[in-house]
């Protein structure tokens, strides 16, 4: 199928088979299980898939939507093989990405705006968050922008001590206070900074305290309109970290957010050590969200652009 050619690198498209490997295998273990002793996709098969895809954290809503796609193919074509199964999930699980993941994106790239292009980085602590932020600026420098970081996570002292671990590591200025400091006044002195070095990226971490949402929804209302006193459009774009290992529960953190906060694009991390990597699947499509990076490995180079078709074909090889 010309849809499925390869367009990653050899190596990062090792390393996405790789990241996906137990999310694959656990899928189509219980795929084979579902479909034993049958030739056709009938009502039973559609109903164990239906199990398959919802105990893949796939989620309920998407998995209705898969099944009602391929009860349609089912009625037009009346003898289906269950041979064909996978090739009919591949291609309705991709169409579903392809009405949320609109490009083939391969490479890290940023809209084209005045300097500097400001991004918010949402998310719970433990999800990756600084991690994240410390490999997208990796790349971002290794593509030949200058990227200033801001500890507006004054939270908690580790959030501050971490971010600036990956600023050392990947060389470039951070802009922090004192735990405690008021977030907004970090984004705005990151931002002058950047203005002033003339930075081509600005990301931004926030604290991630779910427990309390109006307060969260409050402090984050306040760091954009803080940041629009210095550069007019920021940000320009609301990253949401999901942790791609708690299944369900990143569903509801995505809620969480959505409620709070205008966010427009998703990273899923942590998906090479789980079985739980349809979870990208379901949020992508219930949020309708665009999924923009995906974790499959612990590496500062294994934080990739989200391609649907390559994340197909490597979840159903």
């Amino acid at each position: 199928m010309s849809l499925f050619k390869k367009i990653f690198s050899k190596e990062k498209k090792e390393t996405l088979n790789k990241g996906l490997e137990k999310s694959s295998s656990t899928f189509f273990s219980k795929l084979s299980k579902a479909v034993a002793g049958k030739s056709k996709v009938d009502d039973d098969v559609l109903d164990n898939l239906e199990e398959v895809l919802v105990s893949s954290d796939v989620g309920v809503e998407t998995t209705l939507k898969v099944i009602d796609r391929i009860e349609q193919r089912v009625a037009k074509d009346k003898y289906l093989g269950t041979s064909e199964l996978n090739v009919i999930l591949r291609e309705e699980i991709a169409g579903l990405l392809a009405e949320t993941n609109v490009g083939n994106e391969t490479e890290f790239t940023i809209l084209e705006v005045k300097k500097p292009y400001v991004i918010m980085v949402v998310g719970v602590n433990g999800v990756g968050k600084t991690t994240t932020i410390g490999k997208l600026a990796s790349q971002f420098k290794k593509s030949g922008k200058k990227v200033v970081l801001g500890a507006a996570d004054t939270f908690r002292a580790a959030a501050i001590d971490q971010l600036q671990i990956w600023a050392d590591r990947v060389g470039v200025p951070i802009v922090r206070q004192e735990m405690g400091s008021d977030p907004a006044s970090v984004a705005f002195d990151t931002l002058k900074s950047a203005v002033a070095q003339e930075a081509d990226v600005v990301i931004i971490d926030t604290a991630g305290r779910l427990h309390n949402k109006v307060n969260l929804m409050n402090e984050l209302t306040k760091i954009k309109r803080v940041m629009q006193k210095v550069v007019e459009s920021a940000p320009h774009e609301v990253l949401l970290v999901l942790d791609g290992s708690t299944g369900q529960n990143a569903f509801e953190q995505a809620k969480q957010f959505t409620l709070a906060t205008e966010v427009t694009s998703l990273a899923v991390t942590k998906l090479d050590g789980t079985a739980k990597g349809g979870v990208v699947i379901g949020i992508s499509d219930q949020f309708q969200i665009p999924v923009k990076y995906i974790g499959v490995g612990e590496g500062i180079d294994d934080l990739q652009v989200f391609n649907k078709i390559e994340f197909v074909d490597s979840f159903f090889k």
